[in-house]
């Protein structure tokens, strides 16, 4: 093989070619035989990027799509991505197209480093002002396209493994804690709406169902009459009432109503009804009776939806929560303008905080920590302890003063055992 030598008499590689501007080339055949090329104005540059293409060919990973961004990887994540609800899968899009598209985006992907993930993160958080609940949905979706950029060996490793956990730990975060309402807030509450004069009675039933059953807000919306069986007293949970935008699916489509399967599998579960809750049930369907009201809805072949508006049509839990903050603004007018000396009051809490607020209640009661899973519809029991049960200030004072009876009942038969003892000896 001929001897080819810069200007400067250093040795060339094969598939190396210095060019008369000064330039260096490397040539080389990609496994399906086409010929590519990449140019540096040094040699040790070219060198190295001629290392890395060979170390690349190596690992199988794709040398003659260097130029990718991120955006088209989105693309394709976009076209093949299975198995996600669709309102789930819009939100994904949204989230991407508003916030990842213009920024990350548009850099090359084999380009984005760690660090590139990184300091996007805490731009999104400095910058833009942006919650760690956002966060957490971007950093899903865009880990799951700079993962089909690895399988499909665009490039070597995922830059945004681990990266969301390391930014909490840096940040000291800490998970919000999930607040339940207490027995006193609860009962003021569902009193307050209990009174037929209260104008807002006829909210009274949907939120006793809520509290007496810790259904997700789009379980009771989508909550029909066939589901709720009063001589066993028992509610079936086997889907769930959805509201959001179709744009993804249908073009300039706009915000509709579907009924899906419920968000696990082990949400589809048969909740017992407590007296409080079927009261509420009977309640409402004795007000739909007196005024005439009957629903007006049918949704992907569903219909008969128990919670519904005075025009017919299914709640929206929009709706719900904008009730909810002019409930809470008058109960405490009320309880305020009583004159008690210092007044329970309602904190500000929306529909989930109920179902927070169920869970609550069941531990307090001792009950299984099984049975309250599959009534809560949970996957796996540390979801129901860790993220929802919120432990109430009754519940570790009620847990310590048992604690001490024991403790006192032990000290009072160690004391009699030491005293018998005592006389034997004698």
């Amino acid at each position: 093989m001929k001897d080819r030598r810069t200007k400067k008499r250093v040795r060339l590689r094969k598939g190396e070619v210095e060019r008369a501007d000064g330039y260096y080339v490397y040539r080389w055949t990609a496994p399906d035989g086409k010929r590519h090329g990449v140019v540096a104005k040094t040699l040790d540059e070219l060198r190295i990027r001629e290392d890395e293409i060979q170390r690349d060919q190596q690992d199988g990973i794709k040398t003659i799509t260097r130029d990718v961004t991120l955006n088209t990887i989105y693309l394709l994540w976009k076209k093949n991505k299975r198995g996600l609800k669709n309102n789930t899968f819009t939100n994904y899009c949204y989230m991407y197209d508003l916030f990842v598209k213009e920024d990350l985006g548009q850099h090359r992907l084999r380009e984005i480093r760690r660090s590139d993930v990184k300091a996007f993160y805490n731009k999104l958080v400095e910058q833009r002002g942006l919650k760690i609940n956002t966060l957490e949905i971007i950093h899903n979706v865009l880990h799951q396209i700079l993962q089909v950029a690895v399988d499909d060996n665009y490039i070597r490793q995922n830059p945004s493994d681990r990266i969301l956990s390391e930014l909490k730990r840096s940040s000291c975060y800490e998970e919000p804690h999930k607040r339940a309402l207490t027995i006193q807030e609860q009962e003021l509450f569902l009193n307050y709406l209990r009174k037929e004069a209260n104008p807002y009675h006829h909210w009274y039933p949907v939120f006793a169902v809520m509290v007496g059953t810790g259904m997700r807000v789009g379980e009771v919306t989508g909550l029909q009459w066939e589901n709720v069986d009063f001589e066993e007293e028992v509610i079936t949970v086997d889907h769930t009432l959805v509201y959001y935008n179709h744009r993804q699916e249908v073009e300039n489509a706009g915000c509709t109503f579907n009924v899906h399967s419920t968000k696990t599998e082990a949400g589809n579960r048969q909740i017992p009804m407590l007296p409080e809750v079927k009261e509420a049930l009977l309640m409402e369907k004795e007000y739909q009776e007196l005024t005439d009201t009957h629903c007006t809805s049918s949704i992907d072949g569903y219909n008969d939806f128990i919670f519904v508006n005075r025009f017919g049509a299914v709640q929206h839990q929009g709706t719900l929560n904008k009730a909810l903050r002019r409930i809470i603004r008058d109960c405490n007018q009320a309880q305020l303008d009583s004159g008690k000396e210092n007044p329970v009051l309602l904190p500000n809490f929306s529909c989930h905080s109920l179902r927070h607020t169920f869970t609550t209640r069941l531990v307090e009661a001792g009950v299984n920590i099984k049975v309250i899973q599959n009534l809560c519809g949970h996957t796996r029991s540390d979801i129901t302890l860790d993220i929802y049960t919120t432990v109430t200030k009754e519940l570790k004072l009620r847990e310590f003063g048992n604690f001490s009876e024991k403790m006192a009942q032990q000290r009072a038969e160690l004391d009699k055992m030491n005293a018998a003892n005592a006389v034997d000896s004698e």
